[in-house]
């Protein structure tokens, strides 16, 4: 319990050590003095056991009696405490000092079971076979068990078997100086039951280790009522969760044992509220401090992907050739500054925040910005080649796949800021880039490719037909018919026709199903041709530019006659227009539309 304020500390690290020896005492390192004659009192009753860095010689003394501080209880290995209130009576088990296997036989300057020296203490094997002792001394299956430990079980398995033998409901901890409190039973954070075996079984193999590598010595200097307790300290080390199986269950402590591992007395809480014989957890962290990466002054490390560019980039004209790190900036430009509270005048002294000075940071952040900027620099032209070479390998690879022949002719592009704006009839293009490549793209619909070699059929609407039928109407390659789909009747089109798609192995069985099938087909003729694509059928029959409607021209062309654009006037019957019937007596006899080919959908 340190009495040294924060100013003080500075202060006296500023004078030498010959003064500093002339000014500390024991009350600038301690409140014990203080408690241990009564000027400072503890109101509440207080259990604790010790930690890791503790003078074992003190402690001694209040096993002894020789020290005693109303209110304070100290927690160990041969004294239990049991507190019954809110309808629930605690059972408090304590074992204190850090769990060090090698130390586990060596107990240093302490005298019994207790262990310690040079202003640390560890926990010992006899301590765990006494504690063992003295909790089935007063085993009361209506109390509910809490096990207080410096080591947490959850890191050491041998605590975890400790809490296993002593059947404890509660586990508290220390933290490692922890920011943040936990609070987990084994299943909440096990991957599985053999994972929580595993953790176990290799606390026991650290401990056999040592105790087969000291067992002679050990056994040759230990009395009868050692070897008691070495044996129930051994029981603890051979408690082993059984493998679940049908002779026996999964241990209880798996899913009904929890863990409180606490953060520094000075960082937060656990208060543990027992009503009713409910036992409520109100746990408080102070947490870490995470204002200071709002700093403008905190470098940025190389290895963060995000890193933005100098400000001398940023303000520069946009290049035809975008990358990632271009568009990163722009959002860094347009992101809000940071609020005035999270800048840092170097001018003013700045308090540490988790245990770092922003300033040592900044000092270094400037030190190296004139190198990263140039070495980012660098890397940025070389990315912006490297991306430039991987598009236009990207475009030449796609126009490949896409089968799309290039064309032998460059467009004209206008100059920059001639305000000139070109249009097209191709449709939408690709940026151009500095290359000159007009970026016309073969749009990849996803659609898988038509078969080749299909035969179109048409029939009657109402027809029914078999795909064995079909096969005798064909003949001999009736045979060489790979597969008949018949497109389902759209509800909305009933009187259409009904169609057939017959697909052959190989180009010559189709051309000799088109020369050499039946006449007729169960007393109809149908109309057999080979299946195209849509774009030929479009290319071939459907360019007449013959107008829909009665009149037999355009809906332009009719409407230009009704307002007397056109010459001849409004003449005639059936609102047709002289224009019209020139139209249509001129136009060229229609061609029958070559068979559509199956879509993705039919097929």
């Amino acid at each position: 319990m340190p009495a040294a304020s924060s100013q003080m500390r500075e202060d006296l690290n500023a004078q030498s050590i010959d003064a500093i020896r002339s000014v500390v005492n024991i009350s600038l390192l301690s409140e014990f003095p203080l408690l241990l004659s009564g000027q400072v009192k503890l109101h509440v009753p207080v259990y604790t056991v010790w930690g890791a860095c503790e003078d074992v010689r003190i402690l001694e003394k209040f096993r002894q009696g020789t020290f005693a501080i109303d209110n304070l209880h100290v927690l160990d290995e041969a004294t239990t405490r049991c507190i019954e209130l809110g309808g629930v009576k605690l059972r408090l088990l304590g074992l204190g000092g850090a769990l060090v296997p090698h130390k586990m036989f060596d107990n240093g300057d302490g005298h019994a079971t207790i262990a310690g020296g040079q202003g640390t203490m560890w926990t010992t094997a006899l301590q765990i076979g006494e504690l063992v002792d003295t909790a089935q001394r007063v085993y009361d299956n209506t109390e509910t068990r809490v096990l207080v430990t410096h080591a947490c079980p959850g890191r050491e398995g041998i605590i975890a078997q400790l809490a296993l033998v002593l059947k404890a409901d509660i586990t508290i901890s220390a933290g490692l100086h922890f920011r943040y409190a936990t609070s987990y039973n084994e299943f909440s954070v096990q991957g599985d039951y053999e994972g929580f075996r595993r953790k176990i079984i290799a606390g026991k193999q650290g401990f056999d280790r040592v105790w087969e590598s000291v067992r002679p010595q050990v056994e040759a200097v230990m009395d009868d009522h050692q070897k008691v307790l070495m044996d129930k300290a051994l029981s603890v080390i051979e408690r082993v969760p059984p493998v679940p199986s049908p002779s026996a269950n999964e241990e209880p402590a798996w899913k009904n044992c929890w863990n409180w591992n606490l953060c520094d007395a000075a960082y937060g809480s656990l208060v543990l509220d027992i009503k009713e014989g409910r036992i409520s957890a109100d746990l408080k962290s102070q947490g870490f401090n995470f204002a200071y990466r709002r700093s403008a002054t905190t470098a940025q490390t190389p290895s963060q992907p995000n890193a933005t560019l100098p400000p001398s980039n940023i303000s520069q004209a946009p290049t035809t050739v975008p990358t990632p790190v271009s568009v990163v900036a722009v959002v860094a430009v347009q992101s809000p500054p940071p609020p005035a509270s999270a800048t840092i005048d170097k001018g003013s002294p700045t308090a540490k925040i988790n245990g770092t000075n922003p300033n040592a940071t900044a000092e270094k952040a400037e030190r190296e910005k004139a190198k990263k900027k140039e070495k980012k620099e660098r890397k940025e032209r070389e990315r912006a080649e490297k991306d430039k070479e991987k598009k236009d390998d990207k475009d030449k690879k796609d126009e490949k796949e896409s089968g799309t022949p290039q064309s032998t002719t460059t467009p004209v592009l206008p100059e920059s800021g001639s305000g000139v704006t070109v249009s097209s009839d191709a449709g939408p293009k690709s940026p151009v880039t500095e290359t000159g490549s007009s970026g016309v793209r073969t749009p990849k619909t996803g659609k898988p490719p038509r078969h080749p070699w299909t035969i179109f059929m048409r029939m009657p609407n109402g027809f029914n037909t078999t795909d064995a039928e079909v096969k005798l109407f064909f003949g001999e390659v009736g045979s060489k018919i790979m597969k008949i789909h018949w497109p389902a009747a759209n509800p909305n089109f009933a009187h259409r026709a009904k169609i057939a798609y017959v697909d052959f192995e190989d180009e010559e069985s189709m051309r000799t199903g088109l020369e050499k099938h039946a006449e007729k087909l169960n007393d109809i003729v149908p109309q057999v041709m080979q299946a195209t694509d849509k774009e030929t059928r479009e290319g071939a029959g459907r360019g007449t530019m013959r107008g829909r409607g009665r009149g037999g021209g355009s809906y332009a062309a009719r409407g230009f006659a009704a307002a007397g654009l056109t010459r001849g006037g409004l003449k005639g019957g059936n609102g047709g227009s002289p224009g019209d019937a020139v139209t249509a007596t001129q136009a060229p006899a229609p061609t029958p539309a070559p068979a559509p080919a199956p879509s993705a959908a039919e097929t």
